[in-house]
């Protein structure tokens, strides 16, 4: 697999160095960082140059001229850190730690560089530190962290209906009644009757056989519903934690043995003085 190259610019060279450390950290061997950090001199004799060493640097892994433009013009004024990653894991872990450390946005720090800006307000940063070093001999800041607790919707589980048609068998017990025609001949030998000669013509009897069928109906009917719902209830809970703060221990130091006698020597001649009344 090809590496992959990750590049992060940076204003400050500490910044950079930082940054590099922190790759060694995780893994990623020194052979495989460089770290260029470009002084002020050479930034004011290389920032003219076209064809100098980092702009044949970018134009070997950029093919757009803006793109080899933007990133030579930051190059030249900042701290550069090259990582050339084995993998695709590692060129993203040195991507994140490169923009942790403060790598800018090289397309938006080109152009404030253009309009001047970043020149001017370099300058008046400069200034401001100048000044302030000349006002004050040293001071430590007392920095104190506030911890700040808020609240998050996160899911914690839920319920969820699903319904589907299921069949199972059933059974009914029904008695049914059938009806049977019998024919059945009787033999006899008795004189006819005036009623047996009266019914002595031609003619048809019919019985008709009736049974008993089973008939099976359904209804649809409603025997239970389930439903969804939830109750809300609230709890206190208590955040604990812990915040750092500067503690500054004030010592006074011991002078000089010799000027602390001239010192209280000096305290008791003018206690005299005001005593004796000159």
């Amino acid at each position: 697999m090809a590496q992959q190259t990750v590049i992060g610019m940076f204003d400050d060279a500490n910044q950079a160095r930082q940054a590099a450390q922190q790759l060694e950290s995780i893994g990623v061997t020194r052979d495989h960082i460089d770290v260029s950090a470009q002084s002020a001199g050479t930034q004011q004799t290389t920032q003219s140059s076209s064809d100098d060493s980092i702009g044949g640097f970018f134009r070997s892994l950029f093919s757009s001229d803006d793109e080899v433009q933007n990133y030579s013009e930051v190059a030249r004024r900042g701290a550069l850190v090259t990582v050339h990653a084995d993998t695709t894991q590692e060129a993203e872990r040195a991507r994140d730690i490169l923009d942790r450390f403060g790598a800018v946005d090289v397309d938006e720090r080109a152009q404030q560089y253009r309009s001047g800006w970043m020149d001017a307000s370099q300058q008046q940063t400069g200034a401001q530190n100048l000044t302030d070093q000349q006002q004050t001999t040293g001071a430590i800041p007392i920095i104190e962290e506030q911890m700040q607790v808020g609240k998050r919707v996160v899911e914690t589980g839920g319920a969820r209906l699903r319904s589907r048609i299921i069949e199972r068998p059933v059974e009914e017990h029904l008695r049914l009644r059938e009806e049977h025609v019998n024919v059945e001949r009787i033999p006899v030998n008795r004189p006819a009757t005036e009623a047996d000669i009266q019914n002595f013509r031609e003619g048809e009897m019919e019985i008709t056989e009736r049974a008993e069928v089973p008939v099976v109906g359904k209804e649809a009917r409603v025997v239970e519903e389930v439903r969804l719902g939830k109750d809300v209830e609230e709890r206190d809970e208590t955040i604990r934690g812990t915040v750092r703060r500067t503690d500054v221990e004030v010592e006074r130091m011991e002078g000089d043995q010799a000027f602390q006698q001239r010192r209280m020597t000096s305290d008791d001649d003018d206690d005299t003085n005001r005593g004796s009344g000159l």
